[in-house]
């Protein structure tokens, strides 16, 4: 059994995901397809870049995740095939693999196959597929194209680290309105050095100074920030959707202050 994976921004009120399933079934029937999200906010590989990130490395070796974002293939954004710690990614290099492997040491290969249709807004269904299926089938990445050995870099945003300060952004909000932030424990612990703090986001009466482990830890209601599965800082509120009840969204600006030391 191969693993076949689907991450898009096509929503669920389309034909786009059955379309795609059923082009997968008939090239390779044995598949087992899963959906990661087909919510991904139109064209945007920030979001896409983060759910795939923390979705994969849950997979098992030789699974194949099939990227179906801003597709459209030219000079400058070629459709790829990836191989990375043993998992395969198909997509155009619009930058959403760079931000997923942060530039470590992949296999990449640019795609040399010829779709079946005649029309060129559909890569996902119409040049992925076979990809993917060429792949499930035992082909190795030089056989589907040639040499890539350079992915296209796209920067995000990194906090800015003071003495006395992070400044992050917010990255991605989850379905509970749950807010991530571009922090991850290791930056806190290092620039803390184990000091009080205060994490502000729109007013200096929004802010939070203690880290939880769980969004119990808190009464229902009430505010929390939290390290959790991705690793990334999380402010969250207990039974509640934190995005919207604090008016935070994506770039959004989030600042951690650490009392000065003596």
């Amino acid at each position: 059994m191969v693993i076949i994976t689907l991450t898009s921004d096509w929503g669920s009120g389309n034909h786009y995901p059955g379309a795609v399933k059923g082009a997968l079934l008939r090239q390779f029937p044995e598949a087992k397809i899963i959906d990661v999200t087909h919510d991904i906010p139109s064209f945007d590989i920030i979001q896409a870049s983060f759910v795939l990130k923390n979705a994969f490395p849950n997979f098992p070796e030789g699974s194949i995740h099939l990227v179906g974002v801003n597709t459209e293939g030219g000079i400058e954004s070629p459709h790829v095939a990836v191989k990375y710690h043993g998992q395969y990614f198909v997509g155009a290099d619009n930058g959403i693999f760079s931000l997923m492997f942060d530039n470590q040491a992949i296999e990449a290969v640019e795609l040399d196959i010829i779709q079946d249709s005649d029309f060129f807004t559909f890569s996902t269904r119409d040049v992925f597929v076979k990809a993917a299926a060429m792949i499930a089938g035992g082909k190795s990445l030089d056989e589907l194209g040639h040499p890539y050995p350079e992915l296209n870099e796209r920067f995000a945003f990194n906090p800015v680290v003071y003495q006395d300060k992070i400044i992050g952004k917010v990255i991605f909000v989850d379905d509970y309105g749950n807010v991530f932030v571009n922090i991850d424990q290791e930056l806190f612990k290092k620039a803390g050095k184990g000091r009080n703090f205060m994490i502000n986001f729109r007013s200096p009466d929004d802010g939070i100074d203690a880290i939880c482990t769980s969004y119990s830890d808190v009464v229902p209601g009430e505010k929390v920030a939290l390290f959790g599965s991705t690793g990334y800082l999380e402010i969250a509120i207990n039974q509640g959707k934190a995005s919207a009840l604090l008016g935070l969204e994506a770039n959004d600006t989030i600042t951690i202050t650490f009392n000065k030391e003596e």
